[in-house]
């Protein structure tokens, strides 16, 4: 160790990735565990969060540069993502929710393509099409506009944001520390979060003792030690298989959703989920 930063081997940093993408997948069980509103979730989780992240760069001997506009822009889309993300959850199911945001890749390869070559090519839209076929499977016939699609539509536009956010990202981690990166996007959804459960409850949402556990878990380890986990091993791992393992945060969150939650999806759900992570796994390889 030098300088506050382990050095992994390439099994360690492997074994990390799948450590902080389950982690990662482990936050959406909060949303059914914490009898909070999603938008005062997001406002511990980012505090939280954020704190831990000031006390692992302070660890590892990193200074956090002073932050800029498209930081605090990328807070207020972590806000957005978190939220959206919770109550997909809160609205329908933990599968559903992460079925939904499960579309991220085909996002980021839709944003990039359409960045760089300026449209998609034919291979991105077969793609666009399974992933929406997938989600189509999912709605089941007997109440096609309840909770289910709530809840996939409120999961895709979390997906859709993290997408953005990760396009956005790719740039500014060039010139800037990750941890600091993710710092301060805390620190700025938390900023974003703040007056609004100030406006729409206030008091009134201070959680219990058992939910203020529960975020200092969700916001310790499923924020703050899962990135740096996740940070840790881009070191040493490719953006390839960071991508791909990435894809698979569905799956790790809806076994530990029917280990711990006993919520086990309905056929349409494995069906639609099949299709959809299969097109975040293609989307994932071609977006390397």
């Amino acid at each position: 160790m030098r300088g506050g930063r382990i050095a992994l081997t390439p099994r360690s940093a492997l074994a990390s990735l799948h450590a902080a993408v389950a982690l990662f997948g482990f936050a959406a069980l909060f949303g059914k565990w914490i009898a909070l509103p999603a938008l005062v979730i997001v406002l511990g989780r980012t505090v939280i969060g954020a704190a831990t992240l000031l006390l692992v760069a302070r660890f590892r001997g990193e200074s956090l540069a002073r932050p800029s506009r498209a930081l605090a822009l990328n807070g207020a889309i972590l806000a957005v993502h978190w939220l959206t993300f919770f109550a997909a959850i809160q609205i329908a199911t933990v599968a559903v929710g992460l079925l939904g945001y499960a579309t991220f890749p085909l996002f980021v390869l839709l944003l990039e393509r359409r960045l760089v070559a300026g449209r998609a090519r034919a291979a991105e839209w077969v793609i666009a099409l399974l992933a929406s076929a997938g989600l189509v499977a999912m709605i089941p016939a007997s109440d096609p506009a309840g909770d289910t699609v709530r809840g996939l539509a409120l999961g895709v536009v979390s997906g859709f944001t993290f997408a953005l956010l990760a396009v956005r990202n790719r740039a500014l981690v060039k010139t800037a520390s990750a941890v600091g990166i993710a710092f301060w996007q805390n620190a700025f959804a938390a900023l974003c979060a703040f007056p609004i459960v100030l406006l729409l409850g206030g008091a009134s949402w201070v959680p219990d003792a058992v939910d203020a556990v529960l975020l200092v878990v969700l916001g310790v380890v499923c924020t703050g030690i899962a990135h740096t986990l996740f940070i840790a091993s881009m070191r040493v791992v490719s953006a390839h298989t960071a991508s791909v393992v990435a894809a698979l945060e569905p799956v790790y969150g809806v076994a530990l959703a029917v280990a711990l939650l006993r919520d086990i999806p309905a056929a349409r759900t494995w069906l639609g989920g099949t299709m959809i992570v299969a097109a975040a796994l293609v989307a994932s390889r071609r977006a390397r």
